[in-house]
């Protein structure tokens, strides 16, 4: 089956969008906010596959936190990573996209979670991340595993993980809307 062809280019704070039949266990029915992307290759994390362990059992000695874990992606999934809203509050920040920012002064980061100055939807926490190397996501694009789609702040810190996937779709246009229908398995249809 034909999917529709992409049209927005990848770029740092834009979505991609996994097609419906990609069987990558990792990457099924996956939105994954881009944080880097330049002719070296491209940075990710997959923004609905929440863990089931706390930060305090992921990071020994980590600040209490209240807010999940997620899997980022299958690349260094020993290192923490970190989605943020507060820029230069905590310095060396990179920003993503307006009011977007990622990595920065850990140190600070812990110490701001200590006093209780940053809540779950002002920073989100990665285990490992996606990462291509340069001309592979070029491929995949070409090949239709993913869409890219326009992001924005509420949907990298949306809480609604189970329909994320179906709910970027439908945000991507009329064309898109069929393919929320297809089964995981086309066998099973």
């Amino acid at each position: 089956m034909l999917f529709p062809a992409n049209k927005i280019k990848p770029a740092q704070g834009r979505l991609l969008v996994s097609e419906p039949f990609l069987h990558d266990d990792y990457f099924r029915r996956s939105v994954l906010l881009i944080a880097e992307h330049n002719e070296k290759g491209t940075v990710g994390f997959i923004l609905n596959k929440p863990l089931d362990v706390t930060l305090q059992e992921a990071v020994p000695g980590f600040p209490e936190f209240s807010g999940t874990a997620f899997f980022g992606g299958p690349v260094q999934r020993d290192q923490l990573y970190y989605v943020h809203t507060l820029g230069n509050v905590i310095p060396d920040s990179v920003q993503i996209s307006p009011g977007l920012w990622w990595l920065g002064d850990f140190d600070k980061v812990k110490e701001m979670m200590r006093r209780k100055e940053i809540g779950e939807k002002e920073i989100r926490f990665f285990i490992g991340y996606a990462g291509w190397e340069e001309g592979q996501l070029s491929r995949e694009l070409g090949e239709r595993s993913w869409y890219v789609s326009r992001g924005d702040r509420e949907v990298v810190f949306s809480d609604a993980h189970e329909t994320l996937w179906t709910e970027t779709v439908k945000s991507m246009g009329s064309e898109y809307s069929l393919i929320v229908n297809y089964p995981e398995d086309p066998s099973m249809n």
